[in-house]
């Protein structure tokens, strides 16, 4: 018999439940579906989970929960990453879900999110001989992993994801100048460990883990008035459309971006920071091959489950 599982990635903007059955290498979905939980909302830097945004959680875990029982689940695992890690009150959530759920989440560290991510790329097939560096720009944290198709070199999780960054520095829309220019000195001075280790390991290319990634993606090809699937993989892009494509977000505003398609509600603001951040570490770094992979921390899971 096949087995069916569904695996939760609960992250500080989006929860994800992907129910698949078969194996790894080619499972067949059987739904994917999302909710904007916007779990750091009013409360990311604060490390707390604010009343709207908590109940706002449990609703979309008990709408998953009956996904799960309607589909016949075998196997369940819901991860938990930074929102839920730094919250005075992330605890208090995990138990009552699981009270009203029966459903148990599992809080995992930064480096065992970076670990899930780096599987997850690789199921994609997006890693190959030479050096890589994954990027996974999540609300709460952004992971790194330097690697190839064969190991990890090096992984680290940083509490700079998108959510932190829009509550410290993209206060007013547009974002002025001088406010970038502040976000571009506290990735310096938070990222001193990563600088450090790409000198040492020459990166080839950097791999956008999903998320902030895709809308790249999807507002490029829109605009050259293609059709953008993300059931695709992998996902090479021209560094110059690239740039030019982060230039349109950080220049633009609220409503510039709201009118644009190809960009979900729950990017739209966030897609500012995100687009700072690729550009800071392409420049940084002096990488010229840029790709993204549709895989991310769910689907290393999935790979975990179904190996």
């Amino acid at each position: 018999m096949i087995k069916r599982v569904a695996v939760m990635d609960l992250g500080t903007n989006t929860f994800h439940l992907l129910i698949a059955e078969g194996a790894a290498s080619d499972y067949k979905e059987i739904i994917h579906e999302h909710d904007s939980v916007k779990l750091g909302e009013g409360g990311i830097n604060k490390d707390i989970i604010q009343p709207a945004a908590y109940e706002r959680g449990v609703n979309t875990m008990q709408k998953f929960r009956d996904a799960i029982l309607l589909h016949n689940v075998e196997d369940v695992r819901a991860i938990a990453t930074s929102a839920l890690r730094n919250a005075a009150n992330g605890k208090e959530f995990i138990d009552e879900v699981a009270a009203k759920t029966n459903i148990n989440i599992e809080l995992i560290n930064g480096e065992q999110e970076a670990e899930y991510i780096y599987k997850g790329v690789k199921l994609a097939g997006g890693l190959g001989d030479q050096t890589s560096l994954i990027m996974d720009i999540g609300g709460g944290s952004v992971e790194f992993i330097l690697g190839n198709a064969h190991n990890i070199l090096w992984k680290q999780s940083f509490e700079i994801g998108a959510a932190r960054l829009m509550d410290k520095f993209h206060q007013t829309d547009p974002i002025p100048s001088h406010s970038i220019n502040a976000l571009n000195v506290y990735l310096e001075e938070h990222l001193v460990t990563l600088i450090a280790i790409a000198s040492k390991h020459p990166v080839n290319a950097l791999i956008g883990s999903s998320g902030a990634f895709e809308t790249f993606a999807e507002v490029i090809e829109l605009g050259k008035s293609n059709s953008f699937d993300l059931n695709i993989k992998n996902y090479d892009f021209e560094l110059n459309e690239l740039t030019s494509v982060t230039d349109k977000f950080i220049y633009s505003s609220h409503n510039d971006r709201k009118a644009m398609k190809g960009i979900i509600p729950i990017r739209v603001d966030m897609i500012v920071v995100a687009s700072l951040i690729t550009r800071f570490i392409i420049q940084k770094l002096g990488i010229n091959n840029v790709c993204m992979s549709t895989y991310s921390l769910k689907e290393g899971v999935l790979a975990e489950i179904m190996t």
